[in-house]
């Protein structure tokens, strides 16, 4: 089965620009809001002077931070995955049709 990357990343801007723009804003937003419950934990834990709970809640905000990474990176990721795959054009096409797609989902501002 061919399936035209060119054709269908065209056809659907519309709808990767809108993913991006979700993607854009999770990604600042979770950053944000990991900074913000981690402050507010680790004061609550600092502020009750009790060392295990400060360890606790240490060790909750890197898997936090870690989690924030991830979902920081999976366009990118999923991108990369992408083009790994997509071995079933050739890659004039292939690069003309997936830039667009690219774009779009990673910088949505820029998607037209």
């Amino acid at each position: 089965m061919n399936m035209d990357v060119a054709n269908f990343c065209n056809q659907a801007q519309g709808m990767l620009g809108f993913v991006g723009w979700i993607l854009t804003f999770f990604k600042i937003a979770i950053p944000i809001i990991i900074i913000a419950f981690g402050m507010f934990d680790l004061g609550k834990a600092v502020v009750a002077s009790k060392d295990d709970e400060i360890k606790t809640q240490t060790k909750r905000l890197m898997f936090r931070a870690l989690a924030g990474v991830i979902i920081f990176f999976i366009p990118t990721i999923v991108i990369f995955l992408f083009e790994a795959i997509s071995d079933y054009q050739t890659i004039n096409q292939r690069e003309s049709g997936f830039e667009i797609c690219r774009r779009c989902v990673l910088t949505p501002w820029d998607c037209r």
